[in-house]
C-alpha cells in the first residue's frame, strides 16, 4: 500500500494553484538522464512527482532526457523503467524522450535566432569559459555574438549538417555577459556531437543543452509543476528566459526541493561510475550502494523505500540523513513479515554425548514469535549440531550470557546443554565442544538453576551450507561526496563472505525470500551457486541481544 506524501511547500503550493484556478489540472513529470542506473535520491523524486499526480488525480509523464549521446544507453532505459515500477508507479501514457522532440526544438531555435536572441558561437570551450568571467569580474561579448540573424542562421544550418568539428561551434543564447547571474552570460543551448544517438542514430549533429531543451519539453507535455533539486535553482532563470521569448502558449514553472544526502554513500552517477570503474563495487547493482537496483538486490522491499522518502520529506533544507533512518524503514517492515529462521555464520561444532546415537527428534517451533497465522516448522534435533563460535568461551564470565566451561546455556526452542570437555586441534583452536544435555528442560525452566543464556544451533545433518554476504558502510567518513579524493575513504571491509550453515526448512524453490536469521540479523536470499546458498545482509537487529526473546531464559 502507497502512502500518501505529507503536507509540503509544494503541496501547498499546488493547492493554491488549483484553488485560484491558475491551473485546473495537475501535470508533472519525471525526467531521468538515462546515463546510469536510479539511487535513492531518484527514489525522492520518483515519490514526489508520481504521488503528486496521483493525490491530485493528475498524471505524471516518463520523459527520458536523451539529449547527449556520449552517455545515453539503452541498458539505462530499461533498467531505469523497471526501477519505476517495481516502486509501484505508472507513469501517463507511452514512454517520452526529449529526441523526440529534436524537430521542435531545432525550429524554436531557429526562432530565438530570428529574433536576435541566439547567435552561433565560434570560440572553443577554453574561449568560452575564458570569456565568461567569474563570479567577481563580469563576462565580455564573443567577437562572434553580433553577427547577422542571417548570417546565424546560415552557420547553424551548417551545423545542423555536420560541417563543423566537434566542440568548434555551438550555439548560444543572447542575454547577458555582465549578468550577476552566471548562467545568464550567453548559455549555450546547442552543441556538436558526432556519436551515433540510442534512437535517432545518425539523423542528428547537433544536440540540445539540458537547459534549452528542458523547459520546452514541460511546455510541450502541458506540465504544470516542474519539480527539481535545489541545484537547479539558477537554472530557473534560463528556464524562464526561453519560455518567455518563444510563442509558447503553455507556461509551465519549475519548484526546487532540496536533494537527498545520506550519510556514508555517494549517490552522484558519475562518482558510482567511478566506483564501478575501479572496480571497489561490482556494477550499479552493488548491494552496498544505494541504487534502487543494489537495495533491490540487497534485499529491501519497495515499500521501505517509498517509507523511507515520506518519512524525509519536501523541504529547501540541505541536510544529511542518517543511514540509520534507511534501515529502520526495512527493520520495521521485515519485524513483522520475515519467518524466523537459525543459521549460523562462524560454525563449531557441538556433539552432544549422552543423546542417542542416530536419532532424530522433531521439535515444532513458530516461524514468527508474534504472528502465529504464519504456522509452524519442524526442527530436527540430532547428536551433532553447529553452534556460532562467539557463542563459546573456555573463560567464565557473568556478563558473558553464552555458553563456557561451567556456564551452561540453552539451545534455542530445545534443551540446556553443559560442557563436559573440548578437543583442539596442532594450533591450539578448538574443533569439538562435547556437551551433555538435560532431556527434562525442553520448554521447562529448571529451579534454583542459573541458566546463562539462549543461543541459536542447527542441526550437523540436517541442514544446508550457505555463504553469508555481509555489508559494512562502503565509506569510513559520513559525507564521501564532498571529497574530491573519495577513493581514499573506501572502507575496505564492506564486505565479508561468511561460511556457515543454515536450518534445512529453506524452500530452495521459492527464491528470493526474506528471513530473519534470530540473533543475526535480516537476510535476503536472492540464488543458488554451486549448490550453496547466498544470503545478503539486508541489515543487523536493532538489538543482538534482546530481539524476539532470543535470551530470555
Amino acid at each position: 500500500m502507497i502512502k500518501k506524501n505529507k503536507n509540503n511547500f509544494i503541496k501547498k503550493i499546488i493547492t493554491h494553484d488549483l484553488k485560484t484556478k491558475k491551473f485546473t489540472y495537475i501535470k508533472t513529470r519525471f525526467p531521468p538522464e538515462p546515463n546510469g542506473y536510479l539511487h535513492l535520491g531518484h527514489a525522492k523524486a520518483i515519490c514526489l512527482n508520481f504521488g503528486i499526480a496521483r493525490d491530485y488525480q493528475g498524471h505524471c509523464n516518463l520523459r527520458f532526457d536523451d539529449t547527449n549521446p556520449d552517455k545515453t544507453k539503452i541498458k539505462y532505459i530499461k533498467s531505469i523503467k523497471s526501477d519505476i515500477q517495481w516502486l509501484g508507479f505508472k507513469w501517463n501514457g507511452k514512454t517520452r524522450y526529449t529526441s523526440e522532440y529534436f524537430e521542435i526544438l531545432y525550429e524554436y531555435a531557429i526562432q530565438l535566432i530570428n529574433k536576435n536572441l541566439a547567435y552561433v558561437d565560434l570560440l572553443d570551450k577554453t574561449k568560452i569559459r575564458e570569456y565568461r568571467g567569474t563570479l567577481t569580474l563580469p563576462g565580455k561579448n564573443s567577437p562572434y555574438r553580433n553577427h547577422t540573424i542571417q548570417k546565424n542562421i546560415i552557420l547553424f544550418e551548417k551545423m545542423k549538417k555536420g560541417q563543423f568539428k566537434s566542440g568548434s561551434a555551438c550555439l548560444r543564447a543572447k542575454i547577458d555577459m555582465n549578468s550577476n547571474s552566471m548562467i545568464m552570460r550567453d548559455p549555450v543551448l546547442y552543441r556538436i556531437i558526432f556519436t551515433p544517438h540510442e534512437t535517432s542514430k545518425n539523423s542528428w549533429y547537433i544536440y540540445p543543452t539540458y537547459d534549452f531543451s528542458h523547459c520546452i519539453s514541460d511546455a510541450i507535455e502541458n506540465i504544470t509543476h516542474s519539480l527539481c533539486t535545489l541545484e537547479f535553482s539558477d537554472n530557473r532563470k534560463i528556464y524562464d528566459w526561453i519560455i518567455k521569448n518563444l510563442n509558447i502558449k503553455h507556461v509551465p514553472h519549475q519548484y526546487e526541493y532540496s536533494r537527498l544526502h545520506l550519510e556514508y554513500s555517494i549517490l552522484s552517477k558519475r562518482k558510482l561510475q567511478i566506483l564501478i570503474n575501479n572496480k571497489i563495487i561490482e556494477n550499479w547493482d552493488d548491494p552496498r550502494i544505494p541504487t534502487i537496483s543494489g537495495l533491490r538486490k540487497r534485499g529491501y522491499t519497495a515499500q521501505s523505500i517509498i517509507n523511507f522518502c515520506e518519512k524525509i520529506g519536501i523541504t529547501k533544507q540541505e541536510n544529511i540523513i542518517e543511514l540509520s533512518l534507511l534501515e529502520s524503514c526495512i527493520r520495521q517492515e521485515l519485524n513483522n513479515t520475515a519467518p524466523r529462521r537459525m543459521a549460523v555464520l562462524n560454525p563449531i561444532k557441538v556433539v552432544i554425548i549422552n543423546f542417542p546415537i542416530n536419532h532424530v527428534e522433531k521439535l515444532i517451533v513458530p516461524n514468527h514469535p508474534t504472528r502465529p497465522e504464519l504456522g509452524t516448522r519442524t526442527l530436527l534435533f540430532t547428536q551433532e549440531l553447529y553452534i556460532d563460535r562467539n557463542d563459546f568461551s573456555e573463560k567464565d564470565n557473568p556478563n558473558y550470557k553464552r555458553l563456557t566451561l561451567h556456564q551452561e546455556v540453552r539451545l534455542r526452542y530445545a534443551y540446556i546443554i553443559k560442557v563436559q570437555k573440548i578437543e583442539k586441534d596442532s594450533n591450539d583452536n578448538i574443533i569439538n565442544i562435547f556437551c551433555t544435555y538435560d532431556n527434562s528442560t525442553l520448554g521447562k525452566q529448571p529451579k534454583n538453576r542459573i541458566i546463562n543464556g539462549v543461543i541459536h544451533w542447527v542441526s550437523l545433518t540436517y541442514s544446508y551450507t550457505a555463504e553469508f554476504r555481509i555489508y559494512n558502510k562502503l565509506f569510513n567518513i559520513k559525507n564521501p561526496e564532498n571529497e574530491k579524493k573519495f577513493l581514499n575513504y573506501i572502507n575496505t571491509t564492506s564486505l565479508i563472505i561468511k561460511k556457515g550453515f543454515i536450518e534445512s526448512n529453506i524452500n530452495k524453490n521459492n527464491l528470493p525470500c526474506t528471513y530473519q536469521f534470530e540473533r543475526e540479523g535480516y537476510f535476503y536470499i536472492e540464488s543458488i551457486k554451486d549448490n550453496n546458498l547466498i544470503f545478503n545482509q539486508i541489515t543487523t537487529l536493532k538489538d543482538k541481544n534482546k530481539n524476539d526473546h532470543n535470551h530470555k531464559k
